[in-house]
């Protein structure tokens, strides 16, 4: 119980440490009008109460990603809780916040268009395709699973097709209707309920003497079932990413970074979010070993259970927290993958509609832009998406390194801190580039497939390229050029 504690408190401190010294660096200015003020339309930009915004945010970009990636990655060992601390203070949360941030101040524009704005042109058409990829991914799947589940839950005649369908018709209304409607409405509740249950669980815990089985006393080694085949660097850092840093989160962050009523909440929501999913993370990492007794317990439950994350959330909520728990368990395997998919939609429109520079405040242009992509995520449903969704791993941590980069350019081009986001893109490069060329073709999570040894090397060569052309850029900058610290 006490290495789990130490990183509890560790996370929390992180907020009020580093989180304080991120949020001076930026210089946020509650002076200064936010988009939900200066562009109000009572579509997307609303002034939204700051409790919801954070509630928003955190579901927005939690979902089920940091409890089922924290009990995948957890397998791997305890080098799993140190990198959700780490990557949570040092790289997600900075990523978030900086990265919301900047959009508050362009007006709640998009990530491609934050990116562009940095990185320029070329990169900005890479990024929109890449976005619009992964949003449309999100949707697509984000349908059939959780109407999967319903589908079992339900009378025969209310099969896959017909909860599909009516998921389906909700992502449509929450990607048309006003922000403050169904998700201002219906996310904060279903927030504190995916929170709500992390307590629980954790609470269970510490009152009921449950051994966490963490490990550290028997050293770092990788515990994963597949041993060398999956070393812990790259895999475990990608298989932990909602729970350590995600680059899908920058583009949900414009939504809220349009409904935020001052800068100065700008750390409690996007930086507060992401240290709260870290901590929903760190609770399911540890749940995962103490229910079943350890790594090798776990490794044989998901054996046993054809790797089922949504299995073992169920029978922890429970054998732990009884009908109740049962309750929240379905709420977290159902409600937390729709809660996704229908911000992908929204954000998906918001992309869409900042690239083709249409505005949205007229419902006919709003369903002119949506229709398309009703269309495609209707054809991607009924595609075999098992191959594609390997690529959704790497595709999501890609977008992390162009958003620390771009966030580096615009801090080093504002006469700012830049190593606090340059650290972390550098080795979120080495990472993702490693981890590309490492995964073996045809894996859950697909890679190229060559030895780890190149990878790494291949990975430590982008990594260079990335820093020398950001330093080769930098010194283009004059003392005139620098844009007036804000």
């Amino acid at each position: 119980m006490t290495p789990f504690l130490i990183a509890l408190v560790t996370l929390i401190a992180g907020y009020f440490l580093y989180g304080a010294l991120v949020e001076k660096v930026f210089a946020t200015d509650s002076s200064r009008p936010t988009p939900a003020k200066s562009m109000a339309d009572g579509i997307d930009y609303v002034e939204i109460p700051t409790w919801k915004v954070f509630l928003i945010q955190f579901l927005n970009i939690a979902g089920v990603g940091p409890i089922f990636g924290a009990i995948m990655g957890v397998m791997y060992g305890p080098a799993a809780f140190i990198w959700i601390v780490l990557g949570t203070i040092f790289a997600g949360a900075v990523h978030d916040f900086v990265s919301g941030m900047i959009s508050v101040r362009m007006n709640g524009k998009s990530l491609p268009e934050i990116v562009g704005s940095e990185l320029g042109r070329k990169v900005k058409a890479v990024m929109s395709i890449l976005t619009c990829v992964l949003l449309l991914m999100v949707v697509a799947v984000f349908v059939r699973t959780p109407a999967g589940l319903l589908a079992t839950l339900t009378p025969e005649h209310l099969d896959v097709t017909f909860w599909a369908g009516c998921i389906f018709l909700y992502y449509i209304l929450a990607t048309l209707l006003p922000v403050d409607k169904l998700i201002g409405n219906l996310y904060p509740l279903f927030g504190f309920a995916l929170l709500f249950m992390a307590a629980g669980i954790m609470g269970y815990m510490m009152f009921n003497g449950i051994e966490i089985p963490t490990g550290f006393e028997a050293g770092m080694y990788n515990r994963h079932p597949s041993g060398d085949n999956a070393p812990i660097l790259p895999m475990m850092c990608i298989s932990i990413a909602c729970g350590a840093i995600s680059g899908f989160h920058a583009t949900q962050s414009p939504m809220m970074a349009r409904c935020l009523k001052n800068e100065r909440y700008g750390r409690p929501v996007f930086y507060g979010a992401m240290i709260s999913e870290g901590i929903v993370a760190l609770i399911w990492a540890a749940a995962a070993i103490a229910f079943t007794g350890g790594y090798e317990g776990l490794s044989d439950y998901m054996a046993s259970n054809g790797a089922d994350a949504g299995l073992l959330v169920h029978d922890v909520c429970v054998k732990w927290l009884g009908t109740f728990g049962g309750i929240l368990a379905i709420l977290g395997v159902i409600a937390a993958p729709i809660t996704t998919g229908d911000t992908a939609m929204r954000s998906l429109r918001l992309v869409v509609a900042d690239y083709i520079g249409l505005s949205q405040t007229k419902f006919a242009k709003r369903m002119m832009v949506t229709l398309p992509i009703v269309a495609i995520c209707f054809v991607l449903l009924n595609i075999n998406f098992d191959v594609l969704w390997r690529y959704f791993a790497w595709c999501n941590q890609t977008l992390s390194i162009f958003t620390l980069w771009a966030c580096t350019v615009y801090l080093a081009r504002h006469g700012k801190l830049y190593a606090i986001t340059m650290i972390p893109a550098m080795f979120m490069t080495w990472l993702c580039v490693t981890f590309i060329c490492y995964a073996p073709t045809g894996a859950y999570m697909e890679g190229v497939g060559i030895p780890l040894a190149a990878s790494r090397v291949a990975g430590a060569v982008a990594t260079a390229v990335s820093t020398a052309v950001f330093y080769m850029w930098k010194k283009t900058l004059s003392p005139a050029n620098v844009a007036v610290r804000e």
